[in-house]
Formats: structure tokens, C-alpha cells, sequence
């Protein structure tokens, strides 16, 4: 089961344990407080993804802290307050400062590994791409260059692809 860091109640400082009990969808393991029975419910966590179109070229970008040397699309998390659009165009402005001109909702897939639930972007961009220390290189791709994953974000841009007439070629990450 993944919990995250929790190891005591974020209530009580009591050390959480463990519980399977019967809910709607049946039984669930969810880590509890025997003191003042507070849950860590776990439910995963939107983040955003953009497949960034400038000039119709796909950017992707390599994040800094990876050690190997992968591009992926643009990606962040949601901040209280704003609207899955809203939050995709600043995660493109703050990461690209690229501007989204045009941003339509693609696909929605799990990421189990992270506990996330991606929900992915098509953004038409324009302006001057300036990385943010986040990331470490970009590339602009043709559509038909652009090498896909089987997991995520790769399902996404695998099917964005389709949708402009390429076949996708996948990668073994």
C-alpha cells in the first residue's frame, strides 16, 4: 500500500495503523489513528501535463534533476483556486514562458507508480522559449519524430499523434 510519509496522525502525533474495513466499494486498507481516528484517505493527486505545440513543432523537455537523458511533456501540479486549464497555462508560462494560445483537454490516465491521476493538454504556444531552472533542455520535434512511452503521458501523446495522422513509435523507459 502506498501512504506517502504518513507515519503519525498529522492531528494527534499518535503513530497511524493500518485498518481494513468495509466501505461503499469494499474493503479498503487505509492507515488510521486509534486516538482520534483520523484517515489518510491516500486518493491520488491530479497533476498536468501539455503536449506543447509551438509553430507546429512538439516541445519536450529534459527536468534537471534526472539523471538520464529523457524528454517528457511539460508537466506540474494544480494550485488551489485554479481550473485544470488555468493551471496547465501557467505550469507552460513558468516552466517555458511560452504563452498558451489555444488549450484543449486531451486524455486522463492513472500514473499508479506516483499515485497521480495525469490529465493531459494539447496547448498551441507561442513566444520565446526560456527554461525555467526546473528544467535543464528542451527540444522542438516534428509531430512524426516524436517517440512515445507506454505509460501516462506516453498514452497521451501516443494518441494525440494518431489524431494527426502519424503512427506513434514507442521507447522502452
Amino acid at each position: 500500500m502506498t501512504t506517502g510519509n504518513f507515519v503519525y496522525c498529522p492531528q494527534c502525533a499518535t503513530a497511524l495503523v493500518e485498518r481494513q474495513e468495509q466501505e461503499d466499494g469494499g474493503l479498503k486498507v487505509r492507515l488510521r489513528c486509534p486516538a482520534c481516528d483520523w484517515t489518510h484517505w491516500n486518493n491520488p493527486t491530479p497533476v498536468l501535463a501539455a503536449i506543447v505545440e509551438v509553430d507546429g513543432k512538439v516541445l519536450l523537455a529534459r527536468n534537471a534533476a534526472w539523471t538520464h537523458r529523457r524528454f517528457a511533456l511539460i508537466t506540474g501540479f494544480m494550485e488551489a483556486g485554479e481550473s485544470p486549464e488555468q493551471g496547465v497555462a501557467r505550469e507552460i508560462a513558468e516552466e517555458t514562458h511560452l504563452v498558451a494560445d489555444e488549450i484543449t483537454l486531451l486524455a486522463v490516465h492513472d500514473f499508479q507508480r506516483q499515485n497521480q491521476i495525469i490529465i493531459t493538454y494539447h496547448a498551441r504556444c507561442h513566444g520565446e522559449v526560456r527554461l525555467s531552472p526546473e528544467l535543464a533542455e528542451y527540444g522542438l520535434f516534428a509531430p512524426e519524430d516524436v517517440k512515445c512511452w507506454r505509460s501516462g503521458t506516453g498514452l497521451a501523446l501516443a494518441g494525440w499523434l494518431r489524431s494527426r495522422g502519424h503512427e506513434p513509435e514507442f521507447v522502452e523507459i
